[in-house]
């Protein structure tokens, strides 16, 4: 009990956003970096902190004093020492509960001669690597299922990618929802519960405290009698049913008491006539292949989602499962509960009936109808509305000209929002070109730093050729502008600890959002720009 009391207070704001579902899922994670630079460094120490359970450094390099000038995690006692090492060292003394181990080859070395060695982890950071090593580690992983999130720091240009085949999302967690209640068309029970209270002959006290769904029910059936079954559609029929509303108010010599359950229900009118609907996301995800074909390997989310659209065309009658919760409302304590119960029993017995679903094409697939818990079907359900699924390209996809988006590049190249961040991302991919070509990277030599943005921006037309996007011009023409040019050459493949700091911070999150299944992940590529400290995500 003491190891979880102090589990729950070390990691209390984490499980405030992730739930202890998420942290568990992050304290199962066993995550493998590549390279312990800044970049990788600062991304693995917020993940630590977090409570992963166990992390591995893949480093061949020896900490130098160019190190020591933008790493904080490596000191001077480290200098001539295995970068691996150090790094490790200093990042289990941020949290004793999460393991660490080291393994002192370079990545590239390890890809090419022990590919198997990256099988047994949850996760894959990849810092600092060039386009062809990128490439590699991620028909690594994806080879052996195991997600992969690279990373750049690159003088004042930073770049994050997930690549995972799929990411499943349950718990997309919005910024806003709608809160469904159906007040429009209620179930029998609830309908039953809003009839059974007389408006009319209610005492004072309990007329002020009935709750705001239930006026707006009976507001809603009363304007259906009236109007040809028809709810409020102009905006003259949307005032005169909040006026119907206030009608009802009580008034003591014509002055209408203030009664906060009656103001509830005029600024909640909405729900009646706009009530939540099935998105164009959740509908494209009802609508995949991967839901229409079960198999015996089919995860339990596409198998729940092809229950869901069962349920949705039969006992749901184009209504999703009813989600169960209901927000705060000025209410009596016992007329609250009583509502409260209505609803979770609607809830279960809608969890219930795509349970029973999800039941029937398991054993349709062959597999055992009782392998999924009931316990996971009602947290499916209750989340059913705001599903997400992210497909990331493989690296090989994006990279090569045959299936270059072309269209999707040209257009992020001409628009004044994107224009100069998706010039950083060609240039970012024309210094990896440089480098295979030259052994290193542009303006490596200060005297040759003009020469060298010569052949860096020949390499940047070069590739946007091969997607067939004109590079003359300059970015409005859909290239790369000189200044740009100049100054990839001018921090020449630099890692600054201050772009590394928010690379890692915004790769940290996105992979708490891989490890724990919440949040939706970027589904491309995320360029930060430092110069002018914006953001775009570009999925080429």
């Amino acid at each position: 009990m003491a190891v979880v009391a102090d589990k729950s207070k070390r990691y209390d704001r984490g499980i405030r956003v992730w739930g202890a579902h998420g942290q568990e899922a992050l304290e199962a994670a066993r995550v493998c970096l590549l390279n312990a630079g800044p970049t990788g460094t600062e991304t693995l120490k917020n993940l630590v902190l977090g409570g992963i359970h166990s992390f591995t450094v893949v480093d061949g390099a020896k900490v130098t004093p160019a190190d020591l000038g933008n790493n904080f995690l490596l000191t001077a006692d480290g200098l001539a020492a295995s970068r691996a090492q150090v790094a490790t060292e200093c990042l289990k003394e941020l949290n004793e509960s999460v393991a660490g181990s080291y393994v002192e080859e370079s990545p590239r070395s390890l890809m090419n001669s022990n590919p198997d060695f990256f099988r047994h982890f949850t996760l894959v950071i990849a810092t600092q690597l060039s386009e062809a090593g990128a490439v590699t580690i991620d028909k690594i992983c994806r080879q052996h299922g195991v997600r992969l999130l690279l990373l750049r720091s690159y003088g004042l240009l930073g770049y994050v990618r997930p690549s995972v085949p799929e990411q499943r999302i349950v718990e997309s967690k919005p910024d806003s929802k709608v809160d469904d209640l159906r007040l429009s068309n209620p179930w029998p029970e609830l309908e039953a519960y809003a009839a059974s209270i007389d408006l009319a002959g209610a005492e004072d006290v309990l007329h002020s405290h009935i709750p705001y769904a239930v006026l707006l029910i009976k507001a809603a059936q009363q304007w259906r009698q009236e109007h040809d079954g028809q709810l409020p559609g102009s905006c003259a029929e949307r005032t005169a049913f909040k006026d119907l509303l206030k009608s009802w108010q009580r008034h003591i010599d014509g002055i209408p008491l203030e009664e906060e359950n009656f103001t509830e229900a005029v600024a909640n009118a909405h729900k009646v006539w706009a009530p939540p609907t099935v998105s164009s996301e959740l509908r494209a995800i009802l609508e995949d292949s991967c839901a229409a074909h079960i198999t015996q390997q089919s995860p339990s989310f596409w198998v729940l989602v092809a229950a869901l659209k069962r349920f949705i065309e039969q006992e749901g009658q184009g209504q999703l499962p009813l989600e169960g919760s209901i927000p705060d409302m000025h209410a009596s304590t016992q007329q609250y509960l009583e509502l409260q119960r209505i609803y979770r029993a609607k809830a279960d017995a809608d969890a219930a009936a795509v349970e029973a679903h999800a039941r029937n094409i398991l054993e349709a697939a062959g597999r055992d109808p009782a392998s999924l818990p009931t316990s996971e079907v009602k947290h499916f359900c209750k989340h059913a509305r705001y599903l997400r699924l992210v497909r990331c390209r493989s690296l090989a996809e994006e990279t090569e000209p045959a299936s270059c988006r072309a269209d999707s590049l040209r257009a992020a190249l001409s628009s004044e929002e994107t224009a100069a961040n998706a010039a950083l991302y060609v240039l970012l991919r024309a210094a990896d070109r440089f480098h295979a070509t030259y052994q290193r990277y542009p303006g490596s030599f200060d005297s040759e730093v003009e020469e060298d943005a010569a052949l860096l921006k020949s390499q940047a037309n070069a590739l946007l050729a091969e997607c067939g996007i004109s590079g003359a011009g300059g970015s409005a023409a859909g290239g790369v502008s000189d200044d740009l040019v100049g100054e990839v050459c001018r921090c020449a493949a630099g890692e600054l600890h201050v772009v590394a700091a928010v690379v890692g911070a915004i790769a940290a999150q996105e992979a708490i959002k891989l490890l724990t299944g919440q949040f939706v992940p970027v589904g491309g590529a995320l360029v930060y720009n430092a110069m002018a400290c914006t953001t775009s995500v570009f999925a080429f």
